[in-house]
């Protein structure tokens, strides 16, 4: 059976500084039409800094949308479309956290909402770590932890830390650190 819906007609509700809003009518698999609202985004990148010690770098912010404040890993959005994601998470680690890093493991990518959102997140781990002045964006305020593999890994299964991608790429670390290929 061909799933492959066909957009129709496009129509911009909203563009702004880090997303746009569009309201699509597409063609169905059975002829019908249908409704499609979207949220195109230049996608992400975050990145699990993996110590010596085994501890990973988080991030503790307020994060606007749930009014709370959320630990997670470094991340943040690409500059441009055409932007390398690896760049990305190097500058993201060196905003977020002052850390550089001598080896990057690419772990995959994430669609955090494909049910309306083009967004993608290319997951990184990284080791070999050294430590500098940490530098923020302006409107950008947090505190950095640094926690044990084993701990994030109870605090993702236990329910505290929520984020999609930092569930996603630390337990992926996890895995592949536990088999032997990280």
């Amino acid at each position: 059976m061909n799933l492959t819906e066909k957009q129709i007609k496009a129509e911009y509700i909203y563009k702004g500084k880090i997303i746009n809003l569009r309201r699509d009518e597409a063609l169905l698999p059975d002829g019908n039409t249908a409704v499609r609202e979207v949220i195109e985004h230049l996608g992400g990148v975050c990145v699990v800094a993996l110590t010596q010690e085994n501890e990973i770098m988080l991030v503790k912010q307020f994060r606007y949308p749930y009014s709370e404040e959320t630990l997670e890993i470094p991340a943040g959005k690409r500059d441009r479309k055409d932007e390398d994601p690896l760049e990305c998470g190097k500058r993201e680690l060196r905003e977020e956290t002052g850390a550089t890093a001598q080896n990057y493991t690419f772990l995959g990518t994430l669609y955090p909402s494909p049910g309306y959102c083009g967004e993608i997140i290319w997951m990184y781990c990284a080791t070999g770590l050294d430590f500098g002045e940490l530098c923020p964006d302006d409107d950008e305020f947090l505190l950095v932890e640094k926690r044990p593999l084993d701990e994030v890994v109870s605090m993702i299964l236990s329910g505290e830390i929520t984020d999609a991608k930092t569930q996603a790429a630390v337990l992926k670390v996890k895995i592949l650190k536990d088999g032997g290929k990280l």
